[in-house]
């Protein structure tokens, strides 16, 4: 769990010092921890800005406009608030605190990588920090998560790919198994087709030499019935009476 940013202990020490600051700066800022208190945000991020505009390089108040901006989840107007008060910061311990809070704003706003940068920064600083460590572990732990995610999707694409692959290769085999059955097909059709031409021709062919004898034997047959005729044309022709 995140660790819950707070800004009660600045109300203290802006009452312990206000000594140093101008009355106006004092009053203001305080009022907004009031609004910030009730959960008033809005209000509280005025009175925060106002007192920036008396004292542009307080720490406490540009730290507190940036847990303002937090509890609104407006992340990156935080981390820049954040990020000036540790501009302004004086101690370790303060700086510290401003890291833990930037890293907060980013791992809220999905920047892993950063946030875990800023834990960093704030254990180097103050390295007894639990609820720092607590948050660099689970920071540490979605960034993991992030790359398991990131590692099963690119085995689900790989294998989708590999898949497709597949299929095409599957596909490009079955297609030539395909258009080797056609041309098998087309083979057995012009063949069946050759063979019914062949069977539709004349099947009393015969050879040279018998159609000779054929023919010869014709010749022979016509002489012999030419003399047939002759000899009965020449012979006279009887009438039925003798006149």
């Amino acid at each position: 769990m995140l660790r819950k940013i707070s800004v009660y202990i600045f109300f203290l020490i802006i009452t312990l010092t206000s000594a140093a600051l101008p009355q106006s700066m004092r009053e203001l800022v305080n009022k907004g921890v009031d609004f910030y208190k009730e959960g008033r945000m809005t209000d509280a991020e005025v009175n925060f800005k106002k007192g920036i505009e008396k004292a542009p390089k307080n720490y406490i108040a540009n730290f507190n406009l940036g847990d303002a901006y937090y509890k609104e989840q407006r992340f990156d107007e935080a981390v820049k608030s954040y990020q000036k008060a540790l501009a302004e910061s004086k101690t370790a311990n303060q700086k510290a605190q401003v890291y833990h809070n930037i890293g907060n704003s980013l791992l809220k706003d999905k920047k892993i990588d950063e946030s875990i940068e800023a834990y960093k920064q704030a254990l180097k600083l103050n390295p007894g920090d639990a609820e720092t460590k607590y948050n660099l572990s689970y920071a540490l732990s979605q960034k993991n998560n992030q790359q398991n995610k990131k590692q099963n999707q690119d085995k689900n694409k790989n294998d989708k790919n590999n898949k497709d692959n597949k299929n095409k290769q599957d596909n490009k085999g079955q297609n030539k198994n395909n258009q080797n059955d056609q041309n098998k097909n087309q083979n057995r059709q012009d063949q069946n087709k050759q063979d019914q031409q062949k069977q539709q021709q004349p099947q009393n062919r015969i050879s040279k030499a018998d159609a000779e004898r054929i023919l010869n034997a014709l010749k022979n047959n016509e002489k012999d019935l030419q003399k047939k005729l002759r000899k009965i044309n020449g012979k006279a022709v009887k009438t039925d009476k003798d006149w």
